[in-house]
């Protein structure tokens, strides 16, 4: 079969490697879609594993194989996958840290080496411990939906580490595609979103997704869910400290998500939650880095500095039912898809999106065209 196999960083190279074989407790499913994650984008650019390895978690496709031991799947279904599921045993998964359980850190998808996903290939090998988050596609839903499950199963779990209450003042910086996601799910919640992105394209999508204000740094002044005829141009936008206590009320945000790798970013926020509040970190995953913090703002004014990693294979059905009902329409999210053969292409749009970019798909099933 073809896979895009990772050489080094930056290196990605179509190659010819074996189908995976599998084991009596384990399926053969043949890849339709991979989204592409900013978590593989990190590995691929900064080379933070070992060559060589075949990348691509966020999978969709069609079962080809089932072992003899396998139960409740069977050829010809339609699935989408599960790459990380916890052993809910250990002294981890006794306090929830699914993401830090040793069996939840083994990566069970594979398409050849050692396992990391996958599904920049035509077929993967599903090990039998992370069948349980295997979910099946409704006829009338796409693999891409299918695809988009994993990042929305994410944030999912992000959002249920806030205190929340209904009507609450969150702001979530940076409406990339999990940004726009966790301003849909805050909003379905009940929540009040405050939207920020330098990208007005992205804050208009912000608004259709819910949010209740959106704000460009870098751009004009927060828009009115409605706009009739042509306005003047406007004076430059208040800052976030000018805004905030005009849409909280004086009160201050009730917690921030902070969904781009930017530490001043995290600083504003922490200023700008109430007392009691939280700031949530998504983006911050690469290792290494130090920003200055006032402590006392989290001693004295108790303001939680939190953070969410991976996802949570219990919430794969509340997960599915929001995305296969269209609750959340991921399909908005998609702007590009690639065939296999373009992967590397795939991989840059996303490390360098456009204006017009928002998520990235790679289909192996595709015509190259």
């Amino acid at each position: 079969m073809r896979a895009v196999v990772y050489r080094g960083p930056n290196t990605l190279r179509l190659e010819t490697v074996p189908v995976p074989r599998i084991g009596p407790g384990e399926l053969l499913v043949r890849v339709a879609a991979c989204g592409v994650c900013p978590t593989d984008i990190k590995k691929i650019q900064y080379g933070l594993l070992p060559p060589p390895r075949i990348f691509g978690h966020e999978t969709a496709g069609t079962v080809v194989r089932a072992g003899a031991r396998v139960r409740g799947f069977r050829a010809g279904e339609r699935v989408a996958l599960h790459h990380h599921v916890p052993c809910l045993q250990c002294h981890a998964c006794r306090h929830r840290a699914f993401a830090q359980c040793a069996q939840y850190q083994r990566t069970g998808i594979t398409a050849g080496f050692a396992p990391a996903g996958g599904g920049y290939a035509e077929y993967v090998r599903v090990m039998p411990f992370v069948l349980p988050g295997v979910v099946r596609i409704p006829a009338r839903n796409s693999f891409i939906e299918g695809a988009l499950l994993e990042p929305v199963n994410t944030v999912l779990k992000a959002i249920r580490r806030l205190a929340l209450l209904r009507g609450d003042s969150v702001l979530v910086a940076g409406q990339g595609p999990i940004g726009l996601i966790f301003t849909r799910l805050l909003a379905l919640a009940g929540m009040r979103v405050i939207a920020t992105d330098l990208l007005p394209a992205r804050l208009k999508l912000a608004r259709e997704f819910g949010a209740a204000a959106v704000h460009c740094p870098a751009g004009p002044a927060p828009s009115p869910a409605r706009r009739s005829a042509p306005r003047a141009p406007r004076p430059a936008a208040p800052n976030l400290a000018t805004l905030i206590p005009r849409f909280t009320r004086g009160r201050g945000l009730d917690a921030a998500v902070i969904t781009v790798p930017a530490d001043d970013v995290v600083g504003e926020a922490q200023a700008l939650v109430r007392g009691g509040g939280q700031v949530l970190l998504f983006a911050h995953t690469r290792r290494g880095t130090a920003t200055p913090l006032d402590l006392a703002t989290v001693c004295v004014d108790e303001k939680d500095l939190i953070g969410s990693y991976s996802a949570d294979f219990q919430l794969q059905a509340e997960t599915a039912r929001m995305v296969f009902s269209r609750q959340l329409d991921v399909r908005r999210l998609v702007t590009h898809q690639f065939p296999l053969a373009q992967t590397a292409r795939a991989v840059e749009l996303a490390t360098h999106p456009t204006p017009d970019s928002l998520k990235v798909v790679v289909t192996p099933g595709a015509p190259e065209g």
